[in-house]
Formats: C-alpha cells, sequence, structure tokens
C-alpha cells in the first residue's frame, strides 16, 4: 500500500502520540490521589511497565486508550477507510 504522506510527514504524526501521562491517565491519577492513595507510575522494573502502581496494595492499573481498542459505543472512535475488514475484527 502506498503510503499518501511523506515519510518525514508519517515520522512526525507518529511522534505525536503519547504512551505516558495521557489525559486518562492523569484523570485516574488524580482521582486516585484525591482518594488518598499513594502510587508509582511506569515502573521499569516490572513486566509490561504498568501505567500506575499501588505497592501498599500490590495492585497495577492499565489505563485503555479507547482509540486503538475501538470499544463498543463510543462517540470518538471510528473505523478507518482503510483496511476496514481488519479493523471490524477486532472492534468485534
Amino acid at each position: 500500500m502506498a503510503d499518501k504522506i511523506t515519510p518525514q510527514r508519517r515520522s512526525y504524526n507518529m511522534s505525536r502520540i503519547r504512551s505516558k501521562d495521557t489525559r486518562p491517565e492523569i484523570t485516574v491519577r488524580n482521582w486516585l490521589h484525591s482518594q488518598g492513595m499513594q502510587f508509582r507510575v511506569h515502573r521499569d522494573d516490572l513486566p509490561g511497565k504498568p501505567d500506575i502502581v499501588l505497592p501498599r496494595y500490590q495492585t497495577v492499573v492499565l489505563v485503555h486508550r479507547c482509540f486503538w481498542y475501538g470499544h463498543e459505543g463510543l462517540p470518538c472512535f471510528k473505523v478507518p477507510s482503510s483496511h476496514i475488514d481488519w479493523w471490524q475484527k477486532k472492534t468485534g
């Protein structure tokens, strides 16, 4: 499949996609903090590098980004126009 944008522009676009400190993640962290919970973020020594670790409860929190997972009923998710079959299988 031919890409419609230059490799430099594609690289720039992909560099804008954040993997840390996303809005949903910060919202969860703010709520946990307001509840008086102590937590660590992005621990390198745990498998999968979880978003939030609650050491006291031996619990991790993974904040899924809805764009990549395409959960049902999300008004912000639109099936991309390329590879429609793959996306429909992925989103169920």
